[in-house]
């Protein structure tokens, strides 16, 4: 059977090298007859390691991971996908699958458990609920085991789960969950973040995610909404006609959004919006972060080129090239990089250097001599090379070490699950108040866990120890070590009252979430959100934000 696959494979390369031979013209000779050695070459070489190799090979896996190796030379987009990985890439492209609609996945002491209901879906409306541990699925153990988890818990719509569930002080319950084709939203929230302003978070762009903001604007302003923030932050992209008509419903008709231009003639286009623009006049905010990419940076990159809003966050992800899914034999497909794109200022966005990035996936620091500089509508300066700029950058504020390996630690998510008092009640979040009695309780409960955090002077104290020891100078600095040692250690009771404020807003999210699932973190999120509140300030002020845009 091996031999047989060997053969197949071996008649595929002759096949494909006849028709090179065939079909290349003269002048492509030398760079073609090296394909078709190299082709040979790896065709002997698979035959003879297939034949030679001390243990049994599969020929899927070294396959897959020979593709995969050379691919990884080009660039990050252009990738491999087996026939058992279709039916993920039809879900990134469309935001479609057939599922429970909820978020799954694996917490504290390797639980299965509902980390988020979809609002109006399947497990909502069975009564799945954030917290609940699954058990089983159709009489299938999958305790501990988040692969087979995942795997029952998608199927064809329409068909029945029989889940087994742990609920925190209901115990044991089972629960009938009916498969649907769940369509994940393009903009999850929308709401009104102070009396005048609107945000909307859009998170994908498939299809209809124009449709979804335009449809999300129009309440708004029915809501009174004068101004509006549009969140692209964790944004990856997705379609690129949806780029162009989300940057429509700003900007009027005619108006050029993006030039693609490629190896390929026929991969060179310029799009332009083809429809009467919703608003052109309200006064837009675009919030960006390092994971804002593709499409998300065409309409940021749109808007600050055309001055028609205002950009806020960090610099963007820096992913300016174009894909295309192409179809292989076998089932298989390749999405491959045909073409980069170009703002309407002209600027390309991608990031110079593919692979080396800040541990948080932005671009690191691009030397001026390597930027070119365009101009905007009004002629304001931006720059190429790696992502889009904000106009107005906003630092993170950085959590303190107890409530970092608070979270890191699921412990939030915990408490949420085993508290035994009365959840704040609202409607919205604002509504949701956390009290110092919910805290006291908080820290009692904590007592109970295991924590262990480090601050950064602690790392930077161990590392200097550990160099110490290294260079034989430990003995020498032994007690001024200890000393500092001593002058950071933690203390819990003084650490938690010290972040008692960063503690308490964890708690409200987490109180939120169950009571008004994703809307809930969202809306919990403002009163933090140091983007969102720069964002008020900004479009509260008509004359500075004017003044921006107009490049004075």
């Amino acid at each position: 059977m091996r031999k047989f696959k060997i053969r197949k494979i071996q008649a595929a390369i002759l096949g494909l090298s006849v028709f090179l031979l065939w079909s290349f013209t003269a002048p492509q000779n030398d760079k073609y007859f090296e394909i078709l050695k190299n082709l040979d070459i790896f065709a002997t070489m698979y035959k003879e390691v297939n034949a030679n190799y001390v243990d049994d090979i599969n020929p899927n896996t070294i396959m897959e991971v020979g593709i995969d190796a050379m691919l990884s030379t080009l660039d990050p987009y252009t990738v491999y996908y087996p026939e058992d990985q279709i039916e993920d890439v039809r879900t990134e492209n469309t935001g479609q699958y057939g599922g429970i609609g909820a978020i799954v996945g694996e917490k504290y002491d390797k639980r299965i458990m509902i980390i988020m209901p979809n609002e109006g879906f399947a497990a909502e409306k069975a009564g799945l609920k954030r917290g609940d541990e699954i058990l089983s699925i159709n009489g299938i153990d999958v305790r501990q085991d988040y692969d087979k988890a995942s795997l029952y818990l998608r199927g064809q719509a329409s068909s029945k789960l029989a889940l087994k569930i742990e609920r925190p002080g209901e115990g044991e319950l089972d629960i009938e969950v009916e498969l649907e084709t769940i369509e994940l939203p393009n903009v999850p929230y929308y709401g009104m973040v102070n009396e005048d302003v609107g945000l909307i978070k859009l998170t994908g762009f498939t299809d209809n995610a124009s449709k979804e903001v335009k449809s999300a604007l129009r309440q708004l302003k029915k809501d009174g909404a004068e101004r509006i923030i549009l969140d692209l932050r964790g944004n990856g992209g997705g379609l690129l006609n949806e780029a162009v008509n989300i940057s429509n419903i700003f900007i009027d008709k005619g108006q050029l959004v993006v030039t693609t231009k490629g190896k390929l003639k026929e991969m060179n286009a310029t799009y332009k919006t083809l429809n009467t623009g919703t608003d052109l006049d309200i006064p837009l905010a675009v919030l960006i972060n390092s994971s804002s990419a593709s499409a998300s940076e065409i309409v940021a990159g749109t808007m600050q080129d055309y001055d028609r809003g205002v950009i806020i966050g960090r610099k963007s992800f820096g992913k300016g090239l174009v894909q295309r899914t192409m179809p292989l034999s076998y089932n298989s497909q390749m999405k491959v990089t045909i073409a980069k794109y170009y703002t309407p200022s002209g600027r390309c966005i991608q990031a110079i250097d593919y692979s080396n990035r800040n541990e948080d996936g932005s671009v690191g620091k691009i030397a001026d001599s390597l930027q070119t500089a365009f101009q905007t509508n009004n002629g304001r300066v931006v720059f190429d090379g790696g992502g889009v700029d904000p106009d107005f950058g906003v630092n993170r504020n950085k959590l303190a070490p107890i409530t970092i390996s608070l979270l890191k630690a699921d412990l939030f998510f915990r408490f949420g699950n085993e508290y035994n008092g009365e959840m704040p009640a609202g409607q919205v979040a604002s509504e949701i108040s956390i009290s110092d009695e919910v805290l006291s309780e908080f820290k009692l409960w904590l007592a109970g866990q295991t924590l262990d955090y480090t601050s950064d002077i602690q790392e930077e104290i161990a590392q200097l120890r550990e160099k110490a020891s290294e260079l034989g100078e430990l003995e020498r600095i032994q007690s001024q070590l200890e000393g500092l040692e001593s002058a950071v250690a933690n203390n819990l009771d003084s650490d938690l009252e010290n972040s008692k404020e960063e503690i308490r807003h964890f708690i409200k999210e987490e109180f939120a979430a169950r009571l008004l699932l994703e809307r809930g973190i969202i809306e919990a999120s403002f009163e933090v959100d140091e983007d969102v509140k720069k964002a008020i300030e900004i479009l509260s002020d008509q004359a500075h934000y004017t003044q921006v845009l107009s490049g004075n």
